[in-house]
């Protein structure tokens, strides 16, 4: 079994289907990690538990999801000295997702939170991934290729548009 390098997590089971897409992207990249819930609001010592102890078990970077107030990325940034990306999400008691956007973005100085779009979760699976893989070379590799891959797909699409025209 490889060794867990990054953790995912959510404020709510209902962040799930957004937060799947950065996991899936650690898949196809074979990075392990972890996903689990952890509420910045109704868990505050398993939060605590959490931020204060990840590096020690080896953890790289965490990927945290969150809705409404979204104070669970930024709490994890206080508490842990690993690299925190936050993933705000529209959720059903939000303000169009600017509450979490804005939650996430605006850290106070010496609490950063890398921030990606509002339910960005491929996103910050990729960029969980670049951060692995400035300690692992065959994870620079497959990223260099996804990289490729990308240009060649527009590079496709440009193609095929300018056949139409």
């Amino acid at each position: 079994m490889k060794k867990i390098l990054v953790s995912i997590v959510m404020g709510s089971d209902s962040d799930l289907p957004i937060m799947k897409s950065a996991a899936e992207i650690l898949d196809n990249f074979g990075i392990a990690y972890e996903i689990d819930i952890v509420s910045a609001h109704r868990t505050p010592e398993k939060l605590f538990d959490f931020a204060s102890n990840a590096h020690k078990r080896g953890i790289l970077v965490i990927i945290a999801g969150a809705g409404g107030a979204a104070h669970l990325p930024g709490m994890i940034a206080a508490i842990s000295p690993l690299p925190v990306i936050g993933v705000p999400i529209k959720s059903s008691n939000s303000i169009d997702g600017w509450d979490s956007v804005l939650s996430i973005l605006q850290m106070p100085g010496g609490v950063p939170v890398a921030t990606v779009a509002l339910n960005g979760a491929k996103n910050a699976g990729i960029l969980a991934a670049q951060i692995v893989s400035t300690k692992d070379q065959a994870i620079q590799e497959k990223i260099l290729a996804y990289k490729r891959e990308l240009k060649e797909t527009v590079m496709t699409k440009a193609n095929n548009l300018n056949k139409q025209i």
